[in-house]
């Protein structure tokens, strides 16, 4: 799988507090193995979107990571909210994840990431053109 590394995004991440810098640098690393590890991802493109960093495959629908200081204790993983994937989430891991309408998965800084689930979403993020047509996304 060939990664596209965007110098913008790398910039982008050094200007986040430590705290946030650091679980997005974790949340970087799940995306690119994820994408490295999924069938079918051949090429991940590392990105900026609304000023964020951004990730985008032409099997999958793109994903978003950013940490806002109106909100500092927490960072999040947003999706196209015109796509079923949040909603699919929130049915799979309602209990795991917390999230914002049908747009973005809440995580907390304080918190240990939780890999799994979020490796699980991103997958089928990365995925999406390939199952979106399925019920549940294919699940």
């Amino acid at each position: 799988m060939e990664w596209i590394e965007s110098k913008a995004v790398s910039k982008i991440l050094e200007q986040y507090p430590p705290r946030a810098r650091k679980k997005l640098l974790q949340l970087r690393r799940l995306i690119l193995t994820t994408a490295k590890a999924t069938e079918g991802v051949d090429q991940l493109v590392e990105t900026t979107k609304w000023g964020e960093p951004s990730y985008l495959t032409k099997t999958g629908s793109t994903i978003r990571m950013d940490w806002k200081p109106k909100t500092p204790d927490n960072y999040y993983l947003y999706f196209i909210c015109s796509t079923e994937l949040v909603n699919t989430f929130r049915i799979i891991f309602g209990e795991e994840l917390a999230f914002e309408s049908n747009r973005a998965i809440v995580l907390n800084l304080k918190e240990p990431m939780p890999t799994e689930p979020l490796r699980r979403c991103i997958t089928l993020a990365l995925t999406y053109q390939k199952v979106k047509h399925l019920p549940m996304l294919g699940v």
